[in-house]
């Protein structure tokens, strides 16, 4: 039931892409093992991060459960789809039944996707991340894919106030998913997401620095970080907007981190 649901979804995703014209590329699929357990530990841009990530992964044969707020269950229409796709509700003030749910989807061998940084990043780099990639991989042995995505921010993503879907046509948005990696038993958790941070960091400042996607010279361009030239807020800027739980690790990755505590 869970596919049939996935396949009208995947189908009205297609649609908006259809209709935004949007040229996704991504690199790395390969490294989406076909069958069994796996999490995707993704960089989150904006809203509509898991319909681009899907398109690539289902070219693996992989529907791909994603960890969610769990309030978008409590939109009209919605609930319904989302439970039938087994996504995953996350409250940050509960976290742990969507724990439980995210290790139990596992053991079923099935792919799952955790944003790790427990929301958007105001200033477009990697901000603090939740030790749940570590933990779950360590409990249940399944191996953790990287993933990194750019070029969604300037459909629709965060901003004061909330920006609009932009609805010019073309947009490019590029993917990459990199090589899978195991977390054994016993690991230091804390060190294991620090080394993560890094690792998408590099990930996605590749993408950002391609020449599709950087700003025009002279191009106010509050969509693209400001440490690459862009305009969005600094991370220490973004310190005032990014909503971030308290037991995340802070970034020792990524520009200025002695700026963040």
């Amino acid at each position: 039931m869970e596919n049939a649901a996935y396949l009208v979804a995947n189908g009205l995703g297609r649609l908006a892409m259809r209709a935004l014209g949007c040229q996704v590329h991504w690199t790395g699929a390969e490294n989406v093992p076909r069958t069994g357990p796996v999490i995707l530990a993704s960089t989150h841009a904006s809203y509509p991060d898991f319909v681009f990530i899907e398109k690539a992964a289902i070219t693996r044969g992989r529907y791909v459960r994603f960890m969610t707020r769990h309030d978008v269950w409590n939109k009209p229409g919605v609930r319904e789809f989302m439970t039938g796709m087994r996504h995953i509700p996350v409250d940050r003030e509960a976290p742990a039944g969507a724990y439980l749910t995210a290790r139990s989807l596992l053991g079923d061998g099935q792919a799952i996707n955790v944003f790790p940084e427990a929301g958007i990043s105001y200033s477009y780099t990697v901000r603090s991340l939740m030790r749940g990639v570590a933990s779950l991989a360590a409990e249940t042995g399944a191996p953790v894919v990287p993933v990194a995505i750019w070029g969604t921010q300037r459909i629709f993503a965060v901003g004061v106030p909330v920006p609009p879907i932009d609805w010019t046509r073309g947009r490019r948005v590029d993917l990459t998913f990199g090589p899978m990696s195991y977390v054994e038993p016993g690991t230091d958790l804390a060190a294991w997401t620090t080394e993560l941070g890094h690792t998408l960091t590099g990930m996605l400042e590749t993408l950002q620095l391609m020449p599709e996607h950087r700003p025009r010279p002279g191009e106010v361009a509050p969509w693209y970080p400001a440490h690459l030239g862009g305009h969005a807020p600094t991370r220490h800027e973004a310190r005032l907007l990014d909503v971030v739980p308290r037991s995340a690790i802070p970034p020792t990755w990524g520009p200025d981190p002695a700026s963040v505590s």
